[in-house]
C-alpha cells in the first residue's frame, strides 16, 4: 500500500506540471524587440539583418528562451531555420531545461518538430526537470505521431527518468489506457523498447496496465514477450 501510496503521489505531481513548458505570454512578445521579435513574428529576413548587425543569436529572455526557442514556441519554421544558419545553437535549454525538441514535442506539432531536427537538435537531448527525453514527454501526452518521429530520429528508448519511468512506463501509468495511449505503447514495442524495465517498486510495464485493468495494452504487452 506504501508502494502504490508512493506512485499516486508521484502521477499527482507529474500530472500537475505535464505542460510545464512557459510558451512567451502576449505582453511578452509585445515587448520583444530585436531577434526576439523578428523570431516571434517569423520574419527570416529581419533575422538576417539584426545577426549582419551583430545581433547575439542565442541571448536570452527572463525565462531563459533564447530567440530560437520563441520561434519553436510560435512554430516560425522559416525563423527557426534563419536563426540556426546564423549560429544559433539549436540544442540551448531554457531554464526549465527544454529543447525545441521537446517544446515541439509537448505541442503535439509534427511539423516543428521536423524542423527541429532538421537544424540539428538531437532526439535524445536529456531535457525537463525530470531528467526525461522528448520521447518520454510524449508517451506521457500520448502523442503517437510524435513518438514515431522520434523513435525514426533516434530517440533513446529506454531512457529512465529520474522519478524511475521509461517511456514505456509514462504511456501506462500517466495515460487513461484510450486509443492514444495504446497507439503509443505500440509504437514503443514495434520500435524494440525494453518491456521489462521496472519502476522503483519493481514493478514492470505488465503489472502496472494489470492493475490499471487496462486490457488492451495488457494483450499487447504479454503478445510482445513482456513479463
Amino acid at each position: 500500500m506504501a508502494a502504490r501510496g508512493l506512485v499516486l503521489t508521484l502521477i499527482a505531481c507529474v500530472s500537475s506540471v505535464s505542460h510545464a513548458q512557459v510558451p512567451p505570454t502576449a505582453a511578452e512578445k509585445a515587448a520583444y524587440a530585436g531577434l526576439f521579435a523578428a523570431a516571434a513574428q517569423g520574419d527570416a529576413a529581419q533575422i538576417k539583418a539584426l545577426v549582419a548587425k551583430g545581433a547575439k543569436v542565442d541571448a536570452k529572455d527572463g525565462h531563459g528562451r533564447t530567440p530560437l526557442h520563441v520561434a519553436a514556441y510560435s512554430s516560425m519554421h522559416d525563423a527557426m531555420r534563419a536563426l540556426v544558419a546564423a549560429g544559433a545553437n539549436p540544442n540551448a535549454l531554457e531554464n526549465d531545461h527544454y529543447d525545441i525538441v521537446t517544446i515541439a514535442a509537448v505541442a503535439n506539432d509534427v511539423q516543428t518538430l521536423k524542423v527541429a531536427l532538421e537544424v540539428g537538435d538531437s532526439a535524445g537531448n536529456i531535457t525537463s526537470r525530470y531528467d526525461g527525453t522528448a520521447l518520454i514527454a510524449a508517451a506521457h501526452l500520448g502523442y503517437a505521431d510524435i513518438v514515431r518521429t522520434l523513435i525514426r530520429a533516434g530517440a533513446p528508448l529506454d531512457h529512465v527518468n529520474n522519478l524511475g519511468w521509461t517511456a514505456v512506463i509514462e504511456s501506462i501509468v500517466l495515460g487513461d489506457g484510450g486509443l492514444r495511449y495504446i497507439d503509443t505503447l505500440r509504437a514503443l514495442i514495434q520500435a524494440g523498447a525494453n518491456l521489462n524495465l521496472a519502476d522503483r517498486q519493481g514493478q514492470t510495464p505488465l503489472a502496472l496496465a494489470q492493475a490499471r485493468r487496462y486490457q488492451p495494452m495488457t494483450d499487447m504487452l504479454k503478445q510482445a514477450g513482456a513479463r
